[in-house]
């Protein structure tokens, strides 16, 4: 079965390989790589350090841009032991034929084919040596969220080549919040007039953002049908992939006609940096045999370094002691041993090898560095991004995995942390067609004739914000007023038809209203729509046009004034506080002062009322009494400044409490009802229904939906106990207008509790969200906004409030400050004083015991009295004494200490 070598027997080096070549001469892309690949076998061959004694021989197949003689040419090509294949340049030939070399163990180095799906695992011998489409796409999507764009149009043609790119573009929209709006598909080889009617029903469409991706021999016709529609003038975008700048790059020079077809299109070209290589190549093309074109396109630096990367992979092969055999495959003959049409092709023994070596290769070529990854992938993937502009492009800059987009050439990046940041993320500024540089909106209103579907709710209560409409228009209110003059503002005309949502006889589920918008049953909800989290999640909201937030109202009656009025202005906790404090305060005071001041000395119980007079007559500033010590003043001037605050603080409150009317209610706001278990009334239809539940997990059972004003007025008069509700939860701006409209019977209690407002709901991603958006902005500015309102809401509203007394009354909190200070300059006084004292002390026991002991020497007898400790009683009535008093003791002491020594020493000489 075995044959060695080429000719079978032979273990040395062979001296002729042979390889093959598989393309279409008469294309874009093979006009370009026909000279390529032949200039490159010839390089090699004449080359000594490699190969030395073998010779690459090129045998070329015409594909002839058909699958079917595309297989065919290719199991010729193989039937020539060939030991690898170059190309295809189609993705739809690449798939047949690889299933081929898979068999045949032939590794194939393809050039041209881009298509993703050409994976490594389902085709383990088919190499890649340009960039995949796969990064192309991801290079496309990286633009358009560049540019802000959130929907596009494809136009392919409906091969392996196109569906797939566009596949992989598809998903590398979804992680940018961009989506494929429509995908144009054309059979290859399609007529003009194909072409035609499919640009005629993509001119329909919303989007103008287009996406090209076809082969290069047909693409032109794409712009020729679109010039001729007007489809390449102001407001569109046009994207085309690598095939337009393969046409442009291998022509002398863009035709007017052609320039004329193109203008302001933005194109991907393969990224290849610029070196030596490329230029002696460049100056060798004219020379180059089998040259068809003046330049040549990408695709022929990838095929010549494709010839270099297997002619280096067959150097290792042939250094490291391989040999070239191929053996039959036994599959291919019949059980009777007949030879079939197949016996021809046989299996490369050694391919398994060869493949390992190809795809461990790493030298740079003329296309850069060509190494592969785990997925044998090129590395480094990157795009030149050009915009055509007259006869020639300009490059806006460029595209890499590596660093996204940017204005550096990519390989100047490598050596430098990766950024894909949003803002490292920059390219030059574009011409777009039309000859404008303001970028394009990228989508207008479709003109296929249908309005925007647009569903309002049929509200049974307050019927001024949305209701029903016998004229033409089919609805009216606050909310359609809002949304003609916004639509009125926008530089385009929308067509659109309000539909009516619910049955009429009670308020439909808004929830249900914004799902239905989320599942393509309306373009657009317009009404008092509340702006929630779980909704902004489905739909997409506008800037709203109305504040809005979840209030309490219930019954309230009017408090009346009582005798006892005056304690009202503080809390019990304040007023005890207080009064301890005028307390505490006269008796440091009084500690303070008592031993230098006459007016706080005298007997106790005139001492005792002393203290309680000063105490509280500082409440009035009419203490009597004057302080003489420092820490006596500065405690009573700490105090008084916090006697003014207070007396400032209580005139104010109770001022207020005598003076405005006070409502009273049973319900102090959402806290109070959450802790109770009265029932609660929801209006019909209300998002405050769920949240209540969800959010602040109040029991369904205590929730009663009210479907009119008529239920709300009953429910709240009847009561809990009479089977009404304690009070209803609903959004500020239907209170406002039924506290109007019931002329302020009732009254919000406590606080708004939650913050949104009211929008419109546009499908995710509706372009319409930003224009509308900026429009009420903008009647919000000018406002026509407040004019609308007052228009259609403005009433005498409702300025009482419920205000519990004790939400009024000065608490501990506000003044514990003030208390603290007050306190801690008591303490540090009372500090001081008692140091002195017992500093005082102190002296006064050591002259006392000093005494003693020169009063015993003198009798020169002990003394029959013992000496008495130190005790409690004497320290308090030490302290007792007036300070002049204690000062004099303590000098007498001292004196009588310093003669008693002299005199007893003159006594004795004596």
């Amino acid at each position: 079965m075995g044959a060695t070598a080429m000719d079978g027997n032979s273990s040395a080096l062979p001296s002729v390989v042979n390889i093959g070549g598989l393309f279409t001469y008469n294309s874009v892309i093979g006009r370009s790589v026909w000279p390529a690949l032949v200039a490159a076998t010839e390089d090699v061959n004449s080359d000594t350090t490699i190969l030395k004694n073998t010779k690459l021989k090129l045998i070329l197949q015409d594909t002839n841009c058909s699958g079917f003689l595309g297989m065919v040419e290719a199991i010729q090509l193989m039937g020539k032991d060939v030991i690898a294949a170059l190309g295809p340049q189609s993705s739809g030939i690449a798939h047949v034929i690889s299933r081929v070399v898979n068999e045949l163990h032939v590794p194939l180095l393809s050039f041209a084919a881009t298509d993703p799906t050409l994976s490594a695992l389902q085709f383990p011998y088919f190499v890649r040596t340009t960039t995949n489409d796969y990064f192309q796409m991801h290079a496309i999507a990286d633009l358009i969220e560049y540019f802000g764009y959130r929907e596009v149009v494809v136009i392919f043609v409906d091969d392996d080549y196109g569906r797939n790119g566009i596949s992989v573009l598809g998903d590398a929209l979804a992680k940018k919040r961009a989506k494929i709006s429509y995908k144009a598909a054309f059979t290859p080889g399609a007529q003009r007039s194909d072409i035609d009617s499919l640009l005629v029903g993509v001119n329909l469409l919303e989007s103008r953002v287009f996406v090209v991706h076809v082969n290069p021999d047909s693409g032109l016709n794409i712009f020729a049908v679109a010039k001729k529609l007007g489809m390449m003038s102001k407001s569109y975008v046009w994207i085309a992939t690598d095939w337009l700048p393969s046409i442009l790059d291998s022509s002398e020079a863009i035709d007017s006609d052609t320039a004329d077809l193109i203008h302001g299109v933005i194109a991907f070209r393969h990224h290849t940096p610029a070196s030596d290589l490329k230029t002696r190549f460049t100056s060798r093309w004219e020379n180059m045999k089998n040259k068809r074109t003046s330049k040549f396109n990408s695709y022929a630096l990838y095929a010549y370094d494709s010839v270099w990367l297997l002619a280096r992979a067959l150097d290792v092969f042939f250094s490291s002691g391989g040999n070239i055999s191929f053996s039959d495959d036994p599959r291919l003959h019949d059980t009777k041993g007949s030879a079939l049409h197949l016996t021809s092709l046989r299996i490369f023994d050694q391919g398994p090898r060869l493949l390992e070596i190809l795809t461990s290769t790493n030298f740079t070529g003329l296309s850069g560095q060509i190494q592969f990854d785990s997925e044998k992938n090129l590395i480094h993937p990157s795009f030149d991004i050009l915009n055509i502009v007259g006869t020639g492009s300009r490059r806006l800059g460029y595209w890499s995995n590596y660093s996204g987009l940017s204005i550096v050439p990519p390989e100047s990046l490598y050596s430098k942390p990766p950024n894909t940041s949003n803002s490292n993320q920059n390219i030059y500024s574009v011409i777009w067609p039309g000859e404008t540089s303001m970028k394009p909106r990228g989508w207008v209103f479709p003109n296929s004739g249908k309005p925007l579907q647009i569903a309002v709710p049929n509200r049974v209560t307050y019927p001024d914000v949305v209701t029903k409409d016998k004229g033409p228009v089919g609805a009216r209110g606050y909310c359609i007023d809002v949304f003609e003059a916004a639509i009125q503002l926008l530089p385009y005309p929308v067509p659109h038809q309000y539909i009516l949502y619910g049955d009429g006889r009670r308020n439909p589920s808004f929830g249900n209203l914004v799902r239905d918008v989320a599942a393509n049953k309306f373009d657009a909800a317009v009404g008092d729509v509340t702006i929630t989290t779980n909704r902004t999640r489905i739909v997409d909201f506008t800037q709203p046009f109305m504040e809005s937030g979840l209030v309490v109202v219930a019954p309230v009656k009017e408090t009346k004034s009582s005798p006892w009025a005056f304690l009202k202005p503080f809390t019990w906790q304040m007023w005890g506080v207080t009064g301890i404090s005028f307390l505490f305060v006269g008796a440091v005071v009084w500690i303070l002062e008592h031993r230098i001041n006459t007016e706080f000395r005298g007997p106790p119980r005139k001492q005792l009322v002393t203290v309680f007079w000063f105490s509280f007559s500082t409440m009035f500033f009419s203490h009597r009494e004057n302080t003489v010590s420092t820490l006596g003043r500065l405690v009573l001037i700490l105090w008084l400044f916090v006697v003014l605050i207070i007396n400032s603080s209580y005139t104010a409150s109770l001022t207020s409490i005598l003076t405005v009317q006070q409502l009273s209610s049973g319900v102090r706001g959402i806290d109070s009802l959450i802790s109770s278990s009265d029932p609660i009334g929801i209006q019909d239809g209300s998002f405050a229904y769920n949240y209540l539940i969800n959010e602040l997990s109040i029991a369904k059972s205590r929730l009663h939906i009210l479907k009119s004003q008529d239920e709300y007025v009953n429910a709240l008069e009847r009561g809990p106990k009479g089977g009404g509700v304690a009070a209803i939860v609903d959004e500020l701006p239907y209170i406002q207008l039924f506290l109007a409209n019931t002329k302020c019977t009732f009254s919000t209690v406590g606080q708004v509790f939650t913050k949104s407002g009211w929008g419109f709901a546009f499908q995710r991603d509706s372009p319409l969200t930003v224009d509308l958006s900026t429009a009420i902005l903008q009647l919000s500015e000018s406002g026509e906004l407040q004019r609308i309102h007052d228009k259609w809401l403005s009433r005498n509203g409702c300025t009482n409030q419920a205000s519990p007394i004790e939400e009024s009354q000065l608490s501990l909190k506000s003044f514990w400050g003030l208390f603290l200070i007050c306190g801690i300059a008591c303490f540090a006084a009372l500090s001081v004083f008692f140091y002195r004292v017992w500093w005082q002390y102190s002296r006064y026991s050591t002259a006392e015991v000093e005494q003693r002991d020169i009063e015993e020497a003198e009798s020169a007898r002990p003394s029959r009295r013992p000496l008495r400790a130190t005790s409690f009683k004497d320290l308090i009535v030490f302290v007792d004494k007036k300070e002049a008093e204690i000062k004099e003791m303590l000098r007498k002491k001292s004196g009588n200490s310093k003669r008693e020594p002299g005199g007893g020493s003159d006594g004795q000489s004596s």
